[in-house]
């Protein structure tokens, strides 16, 4: 399978026919007319791939499509202002990938009826319907078994219906830019799954069953309303990027930090413990010396400083067991204590020149990037 990309997997090589546009512009009355002259004239038994360009469509790709093109593999008819596809679509039995972003499908009849028994429903592998009107996702797509890329980003779904587990050949789902508010824990029965894009959404929970998507790679689930994620998430071994930009645990995480100045009499305790200065339970009141034997040690190695209520917040990207870098929450005694870790301000695709030597000895290879900026 091609490598995929942000709305799906590339195109694979061959002949393509490419449909450009006359010189002369095409009375918007008869479209569809003059595009089926132009397909007819230039008819081929031999090609694999066409690829119409934009131009203003309402009906249904032109009947003898089919005829004309009878090896046709790839089909782009994206920013056609398709409003359906037609039934011709079910006479292309060698279709492998069908391109139709950017188009005006999504109404009632927008694909044909009996697609999931057609040919095509075995031989299709592609399919890309972002940027169009769907408000749910078509029954009809999920007969189509062997499909392994599957692209609805930018349409205006509300949920994820639970017969999306009958796609049991699909590795990349696209779901970004919808109004989806929740996870089915059907979708964790997709086996082959690599590839989950899910940004751009209202989702406000993670279905703890997520985790039995062994062989996720990649989970984009930025700018969500997520505001906590199941513990389960940490048996996703496999998981090499897990995008949470955006979302009300990080965006909280990180910039509602605050520092709170030490009081004068932390500042002493402070002095004493840094400077071991001696001192006898008889020598102060017990609440002081009850007092000093909260201190805590300053994490930075660096630093070797102590405080008692007075610290800073910052987040620490932890190495978990040599295959996750979580972001976690860690305190410093003062503002101007350097941190030996990975800061919020800094981007998780690289390490922190400052990281700590424990972090540094895991390979880069398996440490896993969680992405917050």
């Amino acid at each position: 399978m091609a490598a995929a990309g942000r709305d799906g997997p590339e195109l694979e090589p061959g002949p393509e026919l490419a449909m450009e546009p006359e010189s002369e512009p095409e009375p918007e009355s008869e479209p569809e007319t003059a595009l089926a002259a132009e397909l007819s004239a230039r008819r081929s038994a031999e090609a694999r791939r066409l690829v119409l360009s934009p131009r203003r469509l309402s009906g249904p790709l032109p009947a003898g499509l089919s005829q004309w093109f009878p090896a046709l593999e790839v089909l782009d008819v994206s920013g056609t202002g398709l409003t359906e596809m037609g039934t011709e679509l079910l006479s292309l039995p060698c279709l492998h990938t069908l391109l139709a972003k950017n188009n005006r499908l999504g109404g009632p009849g927008s694909l044909p009826k009996g697609l999931g028994q057609a040919p095509l429903a075995r031989s299709l592998r592609v399919l890309n319907l972002s940027g169009n009107r769907f408000s749910e996702v078509p029954p009809a797509l999920l007969q189509l078994r062997g499909l392994r890329s599957l692209s609805l980003g930018g349409n205006r779904l509300h949920g994820i219906p639970p017969e999306i587990q009958e796609l049991h050949s699909l590795e990349f789902l696209y779901l970004g830019g919808n109004f989806i508010t929740a996870i089915p824990p059907e979708l964790a029965k997709l086996p082959s799954l690599r590839y989950l894009v899910l940004c751009d959404n209202k989702i406000q929970s993670i279905p703890p069953q997520l985790a039995q998507l062994h062989s996720l790679r990649s989970l984009s689930l930025h700018n969500n309303l997520l505001t906590y994620l199941p513990r389960e998430i940490l048996n996703l071994v496999h998981l090499d990027e897990l995008s949470l930009r955006g979302n009300p645990l990080v965006v909280r995480f990180v910039r509602d930090l605050t520092y709170n100045p030490p009081s004068l009499q932390e500042l002493a305790g402070r002095t004493i413990k840094t400077r071991n200065v001696p001192y006898a339970p008889s020598d102060l009141p017990e609440s002081l010396v009850r007092y000093l034997s909260l201190a805590s040690n300053c994490p930075n190695p660096k630093c070797g400083g102590v405080y008692f209520d007075s610290c800073v917040r910052q987040i620490k990207f932890v190495d978990f067991c040599g295959k996750y870098r979580l972001p976690l929450m860690h305190y410093l005694c003062s503002p101007e204590c350097s941190s030996p870790y990975s800061s919020a301000s800094q981007s998780s695709t690289s390490q922190s020149e400052s990281d700590s030597e424990d972090e540094a000895s895991v390979a880069a290879h398996r440490m896993q990037k969680v992405l917050l900026g």
